[in-house]
């Protein structure tokens, strides 16, 4: 169906069977959907994201900004002060959201190469005592480096700070338990490694902090707590239209993750695509921006090619021509570009790339 496959962090490809469970017109008020899908939805990912039952779903239309956007603006109350980590574009876009709402807010930056220090972070703690809340991105997609999120849930316990993690590229390809790494609100969005369409994000929290929250939201469409309140009032009525196939292809995407071994059994699957991607791609005289031990399975930057006549948009076009897309680079000190190896991606499809990659290096 597909006249190319997307390696990139989301939109992503997406199996044919996950396509299909879009052809079909739901109603919102009907307990086929609401019940059955929607209600579904939310159990299952909180059980994918911990063992604990202290945590609940809510499900927020948009995309995943949208569901950080409601995230931070609904759960960080006018009393309250966040820092933000940021080694990335999208630890810069928490900075932006919280710029925008007026949330009362400081900066933890690195530059995009940069792993963030638990020592950094705890020293920042300290100097402030009205930091409440901390929030940091898992997986930067600007450059493709896992930060440390365990290692700062640990941190953040011990000083009794609310944790708010984007693990938008991460969750359900990286195997955590919110519980275990001291995570309070973990949001993600259904085109990621899920592997569901574009179209809503949810947001996965403590309970007793979205129930504590009313009144807090900063907007009347992304406020979390009148969603949750609705979802869980109503058997899983939103508040407003909902993105019915969207919802309906996701669980199908649901379905298809337990049907491939869960998270652990996805998560090799990334981690293998990404390390044949590298293998072959260093063979062919690419270098990857970043060290091995910061890479994540979800997507790697490779500097470009330093020869005369490289043209990213022309290796881009020469690539999409053979059937597969990538990323360009998006770091603001070097020239380089993206391969993403997550959704319906397999290591076949990692080896065709590297052979259109290959056949089309027209700059050497």
């Amino acid at each position: 169906m597909n006249e190319y496959l997307l390696l990139t962090p989301g939109p992503l490809t997406t199996s044919d069977t996950v396509k299909q469970a879009m052809l079909k017109d739901w109603c919102t008020w009907d307990d086929d959907y609401n019940l059955g899908v929607v209600q579904a939805i939310r159990s299952k990912l909180v059980t994918l994201a911990t063992k604990s039952n202290d945590y609940t779903c809510t499900l927020m239309q948009g995309s995943g900004t949208a569901s950080v956007e409601s995230a931070l603006g609904s759960l960080v109350a006018k009393e309250h002060k966040l820092l933000i980590i940021n080694n990335g574009a999208y630890g810069k876009r928490m900075a932006e959201i919280a710029q925008y709402l007026g949330i009362d807010h400081c900066v933890l930056n690195y530059t995009e190469t940069q792993l963030p220090s638990c020592d950094d972070i705890e020293k920042t703690l300290l100097s402030d005592e009205n930091i409440s809340h901390v929030a940091m991105v898992h997986c930067e997609t600007t450059t493709g480096m896992l930060n440390p999120a365990k290692q700062v849930g640990e941190l953040l316990s011990r000083h009794n700070k609310v944790y708010i993690l984007d693990a938008m590229s991460s969750f359900g390809g990286v195997p955590f338990d919110l519980a275990d790494w001291h995570i309070d609100v973990m949001i993600s969005s259904s085109n990621k490694c899920i592997q569901g369409v574009p179209g809503f994000g949810f947001v996965i929290c403590k309970r007793d902090l979205i129930e504590e929250s009313q009144g807090v939201a900063r907007s009347l469409s992304l406020d979390l707590h009148a969603q949750w309140q609705c979802m869980e009032n109503n058997q899983g009525k939103w508040r407003f239209t909902s993105p019915t196939h969207v919802v309906r292809a996701f669980h199908q995407a649901l379905i298809e993750l337990e049907q491939e071994g869960g998270v652990a059994a996805r998560h090799k699957r990334y981690k293998d695509n990404q390390q044949l991607l590298v293998t072959a791609m260093r063979e062919l005289g690419f270098q990857t921006l970043l060290d091995e031990s910061l890479h994540s399975p979800i997507i790697t930057s490779f500097y470009s090619p330093t020869a005369n006549g490289y043209d990213f948009k022309e290796f881009y076009l020469l690539l999409k021509n053979q059937g597969f897309v990538i990323y360009p680079g998006k770091v603001s000190d070097a020239d380089c570009f993206r391969i993403g190896n997550i959704g319906h991606v397999f290591e076949n499809d990692i080896t065709r790339l590297i052979e259109a990659i290959s056949n089309s290096r027209y700059w050497l």
